[in-house]
């Protein structure tokens, strides 16, 4: 769903600039609460890199019709939604200034539609599923099932509302509405399923690194003299196998984001998706502009001077998947640290 330059005029553009802006300078304080462990930050960064390597998965969806992951869920639910924006935020950045992917003045436009709304829709929809649901894994899966699924066809509402306002060609908005609901229910399917599964993925292996799920885990129960007693907790597991778990799990996270960016995305489906396939059927692409770092040497994720289409796309997959968790790491890592600086300040003066 990645807009382009040209479907949106420059006013609209200028003013989901702003909230977009405004969003990002928000979640920049919020995140600082999320990442609050030393760990936090290089997983936050392999979130941005994981989702920016599954988004070059097109999968068929209807006819001559493709869709891929938005995360906005996925990076909600395992990071938390303030970082779970960032985390968009950026991978649509390295996309928009690497690979010719979503338009550079519709930048706004992109992280207001796919980061901020699929964000608070699908984090606010886990977090009220999972407060009635039984606490469980299982339950929790579910629930980002869910989530991940209502929160595509709302982007495909945000942007038709977004283009009522400043599109640049004169459609019946109504039939825009009714084709991007459509085909992004059905893409929201896929979304639902990769959600799913890589949560419940990381839930299995370390539940406590899924943000959505801290605190959920019901207290294993006793009878004792028929009577249901909490059980004693469990010793924590010692710092130094747990920051070894971690970065096992970093590791595979890594190589998985890797191999799907490097390999798998050969053989991902060549069909517009759905926000391209819209666009064509109802003209609204009339006006679409060329991008302005279409003459990058990894414009439309390839690598220009490679003339092999399986080397040059997998190359080009793997220095995304790179520059991605290098940059978003280093972001997180800065809003770590400011973090931690503030903290010793606000003890100090509140002990005073």
């Amino acid at each position: 769903m990645h807009v382009p330059d040209g479907f949106i005029n420059a006013p609209v553009s200028a003013v989901a600039g702003v909230v977009a802006a405004g969003a990002v300078a928000v979640s920049l304080r919020g995140a600082r609460r999320e990442l609050g462990g030393e760990r936090a930050a290089p997983l936050a960064g392999l979130v941005a890199a994981f989702i920016f390597a599954v988004q070059m998965l097109n999968f068929p969806v209807a006819a001559g019709t493709s869709g891929h992951l938005l995360g906005g869920a996925l990076a909600a639910i395992l990071v938390g939604p303030f970082t779970g924006v960032l985390c968009i935020a950026v991978v649509l950045l390295m996309q928009g200034i690497l690979f010719a992917d979503g338009g550079l003045t519709a930048l706004g436009v992109n992280i207001t539609v796919m980061g901020v709304v699929t964000v608070v829709v699908a984090y606010a929809l886990f977090r009220g599923l999972t407060g009635v649901m039984p606490r469980t894994r299982r339950s929790t899966t579910a629930a980002a099932f869910v989530a991940a699924l209502v929160s595509v066809p709302a982007a495909a509402v945000a942007f038709t509302a977004i283009y009522a306002i400043g599109g640049t060609t004169d459609v019946p908005i109504g039939k825009v509405l009714t084709a991007m609901v459509g085909v992004h229910v059905l893409i929201g399917i896929g979304e639902a399923v990769i959600t799913a599964l890589t949560v419940g993925a990381v839930l299995a292996v370390r539940p406590d690194l899924v943000h959505g799920a801290r605190g959920l885990a019901a207290p294993l129960k006793l009878r004792v003299d028929g009577e249901l007693v909490d059980a004693p907790a469990a010793a924590p597991a010692p710092a130094a196998a747990r920051t070894h778990s971690t970065r096992k799990v970093w590791a595979t996270g890594l190589v998985a984001a890797l191999l799907l960016a490097g390999f798998v995305s050969y053989y991902a489906s060549a069909n517009p998706d759905g926000l391209e396939k819209v666009a064509a059927d109802k003209g609204i692409d009339e006006k679409v502009e060329e991008h302005g770092a279409a003459d990058s040497p990894l414009a439309d994720y390839g690598v220009k001077s490679i003339t092999d289409p399986r080397i040059s796309g997998g190359l080009a997959g793997v220095i995304g998947v790179g520059v991605t968790v290098v940059v978003g790491s280093g972001v997180f890592w800065a809003v770590h640290r400011r973090r931690a600086r503030r903290e010793p300040a606000t003890t100090s003066h509140g002990s005073a």
